[in-house]
């Protein structure tokens, strides 16, 4: 890096914390933006360290291994810790993980979280009260965990000294706004023209492609019913309520999914409803039963059926354990 300028403010400074398994094209999202800005200001405008718990070497998700500056530490009152999250994301938040995290807030260090780091400072209690997001796969346990943290769908969220970012790309959306904030637009456009980024994302712009991009439709009264599906998992909507909201009868209904989709509307619906399930059942405590009922099933058995069509497993196998088959 350069040396600061003299008389400049001082650099700001990023503490990452890897966890096992964390995302790869998170961290690097979150990081490189800050490099760029050092080279094309001429100037350290920021410095950061990497850390682990234990200050051993950490594999990514996709199996890289990445070495690291130091075990957890004390940070500098300005710096911010930024957790990186991934795979099995519960799992490492371990009791030592958590008590620095409180330490550290406590000192006043600000505190951020990439892909399904918000995890754990939800369980370290940092984000009660805030807003905050996280990846749309662990949207759904994070909020029936924490409920008392106002959760949103989008790319990143900044909420005073609190920031988190979905993962993947937005890593780069939340650090180029800070970057304009702190050094203005013409160095933030700088930056994203070396990422060869050429829309960055606002805060408040959704993470998920709009569905008629999802699906590959863009049949307007399709991705109307699909989003009312998507709306209305825990209390599903009959076929002819659906047709009617959207100015149409059952019977062009079901053509308009058999034509767009291969499938009819009642069978998309239970795929949704299912789907969910699944990232429930991997990513919560909640009981089987407790499940079923989020996901619009009255009766414990049906779910267990339909999910064993669907995944060749039982909602009990799915999380590894012996349960009615």
């Amino acid at each position: 890096m350069t040396e600061a300028t003299p008389g400049a403010q001082p650099a700001r400074e990023f503490v990452f914390v890897l966890l096992e398994d964390f995302t790869l094209i998170a961290f690097a999202a979150a990081i490189e933006p800050l490099r760029i800005a050092n080279m094309a200001s001429g100037r350290t405008l920021y410095r950061w360290r990497v850390l682990s718990e234990s200050g051993e070497p950490v594999r990514a998700s996709c199996g890289v291994e990445l070495r690291v500056d130091g075990p957890l530490q004390e940070c500098p009152r300005e710096a911010t810790a930024i957790i990186c999250g991934g795979i099995d994301v519960a799992k490492r938040a371990t009791r030592p993980l958590i008590n620095w995290l409180r330490r550290e807030a406590r000192r006043g260090v600000a505190m951020g979280a990439v892909c399904t780091g918000a995890h754990v400072l939800a369980r370290a209690g940092l984000l009660d009260g805030r807003r905050a997001t996280i990846h749309w796969e662990n949207r759904e346990g994070f909020a029936e965990e924490f409920p008392e943290v106002d959760l949103g769908g989008h790319v990143y969220v900044l909420d005073g000294d609190r920031m988190t970012a979905a993962g993947g790309a937005s890593s780069a959306d939340m650090m180029l706004r800070i970057i304009a904030a702190e050094h203005g637009a013409e160095l933030a456009g700088e930056v994203a023209d070396q990422l060869v980024y050429s829309t960055p994302r606002a805060e408040g712009d959704p993470q998920r492609l709009s569905v008629p991009a999802r699906i590959g439709v863009r049949h307007p009264k399709l991705a109307q019913v699909i989003r009312m599906m998507n709306e209305n998992i825990e209390e599903p909507i009959s076929a002819a309520a659906l047709a009617e909201a959207a100015g149409m009868s059952t019977r062009q209904l079901e053509r308009l999914f058999r034509r767009y989709l291969d499938r009819s509307p009642k069978r998309y619906y239970l795929e949704l409803r299912l789907e969910k399930a699944r990232r429930l059942l991997l990513q919560t405590d909640m009981s089987v039963i407790n499940i079923a009922l989020a996901c619009g099933f009255t009766s414990p058995s049906h779910f267990s059926k339909c999910y064993r069509s669907r995944y060749n497993r039982t909602p009990y196998r799915e999380r590894g354990i012996s349960g009615p088959e």
